[in-house]
């Protein structure tokens, strides 16, 4: 999940409460939620034909599902692993927490059910799983599948976490080859020319949180260095000019969530802004991102909606929203920037237990269209091209 300690109590007490009925198959949205997208492309540009949106599901419920919006006909396809797959007895799995493309391959990383779901990027279908315990990002070089791993199961005990590592996986037959150990509590990473950064969360460690990101060698997969930044790191983005960055949960109490950077040519951090970040998209030399922290101090959230100019290390606003919509999103929990209309997707997990909704803003800030019914916890989106 997006947080740790503010929801640990929360998904415990939430678990109990939700049930999955496993028999039932909600059927795809009918009806178009948004006009046709009439983005005008150049020969040599790719035609985006719409995105996947996969949706966590409350911890325990074995809730995760994967939505599909269809650009050319306007038309939000809700749930569509269970209808392409009607005999994977629980459906997509236990949390989903990431969702890329490669190749001809989509794929699905669904932690607390230990393994990364590979399916067609066409029509969903399963191709079959590649089996991970307690599984994060994933990312790709190469031929090659990087996931992170946190190894052992969720705990807060100390006595019984392991060291994270990453696995390194071949794409064609779903095996793992190698692993590469680092810190505790691996999360997001990132490839970087021949580097592989992993940004070390220790989050199950509340108050002793890991603070480094590890640097592998992708060619001889080994760590060969560590980064010290700052504590519970979570996101990575690289941009166009060398620098990766880094996002910090920060303890929630005390010490808050900040945006931070790399220099990979040097691989030691830069600096940070005085910004919180849960999530991020980088397009172009914006990065997009929001926050929603919640600081026991102030017993307060700290929401923003903000943009990062990444070459200038500066914030340009901390509300990309123009038209007052922001006061409509409960609990932001994903987003993602289209490359070619610049048109902004954010997600709404409302509560955590009830279907969530997804918002489109114009390149202005101006929501033009919703989605009034994803799944539970709509979060990781991933373009789909023809």
């Amino acid at each position: 999940m997006n947080t740790k300690a503010i929801f640990a109590v929360l998904f415990i007490v939430l678990c109990n409460a939700a049930c999955r009925n496993d028999d039932v198959i909600i059927p795809s949205e009918k009806e178009p939620v948004a006009p046709p997208d009439t983005t005008v492309t150049t020969p040599d540009e790719p035609q985006l034909t719409g995105f996947y949106l996969l949706n966590e599901g409350n911890m325990g419920t074995n809730k995760a599902s994967l939505d599909f919006m269809n650009f050319k006909t306007g038309v939000y396809h809700r749930n569509i692993y269970d209808e392409a797959n009607p005999s994977a007895p629980k459906g997509l799995g236990d949390v989903g927490n990431d969702l890329q493309i490669y190749g001809s391959k989509l794929y699905a990383v669904i932690n607390l059910s230990n393994k990364v779901e590979v399916m067609d990027k066409h029509t969903a279908h399963r191709l079959g799983q590649i089996d991970i315990p307690n599984c994060r990002y994933i990312a790709f070089h190469e031929g090659y599948a990087y996931v992170t791993s946190y190894a052992g199961p969720v705990t807060f005990d100390p006595d019984l976490m392991q060291i994270g590592y990453v696995a390194k996986v071949d794409t064609a037959t779903f095996e793992v080859i190698e692993q590469c150990l680092v810190g505790y509590q691996p999360d997001e990473l990132a490839i970087v020319g021949n580097k592989l950064y992993v940004a070390n969360s220790g989050g199950y460690m509340i108050g002793n949180y890991e603070n480094t990101v590890s640097v592998i060698n992708i060619e001889t997969f080994t760590e060969i260095k560590r980064i010290e930044v700052a504590i519970n790191l979570h996101r990575l983005e690289a941009d166009a000019h060398g620098v990766l960055w880094v996002s910090s949960r920060g303890d929630n109490m005390e010490i808050p969530s900040r945006l931070c950077w790399i220099d990979t040519d040097a691989d030691v951090c830069g600096g940070m802004l005085d910004i919180g970040v849960a999530d991020m998209a980088i397009n172009g030399d914006s990065l997009y991102m929001y926050s929603a922290g919640y600081s026991y101090i102030t017993n307060e959230w700290e929401v923003n909606y903000a943009i990062v100019d990444v070459a200038k290390k500066e914030v340009v606003t901390r509300n990309f929203i123009t038209d007052g919509f922001e006061k409509n999103i409960v609990m932001p929990s994903g987003i993602m920037v289209n490359p070619q209309n610049k048109n902004i997707y954010l997600t709404d997990a409302i509560n955590n237990v009830h279907p969530g909704k997804m918002y489109c803003f114009d390149s202005e800030g101006k929501m033009m269209w919703e989605v009034p019914q994803t799944g539970q916890i709509p979060a990781h989106f991933v373009l789909l091209y023809e």
